[in-house]
């Protein structure tokens, strides 16, 4: 696959629309927490020490990397309210919606095959 470090190759991305789709959409949820995150967020807005408490183990540097790399793609709306402490919230845009039913296939696979080892 023709990755470089600016992106895409424009001929791949001309010549192979389909499998550029599917890479696409990978390098947005790729990350060892965003379909958590997203999942997460599904329903609702969440703020940042909750993100963190469902997470449990991850490191604050971890988790700041993954959420920043997800409101950069647009997939989550950070706001932040000007009290003290800060509170921060995340919430997931019409373009993470729409990645929801991604996650629903992959719940139902895992669910279907999950345990056949």
């Amino acid at each position: 696959m023709k990755v470089c470090n600016e992106g895409f190759d424009k001929d791949f991305m001309a010549e192979k629309s389909d499998m550029y789709a599917i890479a696409f959409t990978q390098n947005v949820l790729s990350g060892r927490w965003k379909y958590f995150i997203l999942w997460f967020l599904k329903d609702e807005t969440r703020r940042y020490s909750d993100i963190k408490k469902f997470l449990g183990d991850l490191s604050q540097g971890s988790l700041t990397k993954q959420l920043k790399e997800l409101e950069k793609e647009g997939v989550i709306k950070r706001d932040v309210y000007p009290e003290v402490p800060p509170r921060v919230e995340y919430s997931l845009t019409n373009k993470g919606m729409k990645l929801l039913p991604i996650l629903k296939k992959m719940e139902d696979f895992g669910k279907e095959y999950g345990d056949n080892t």
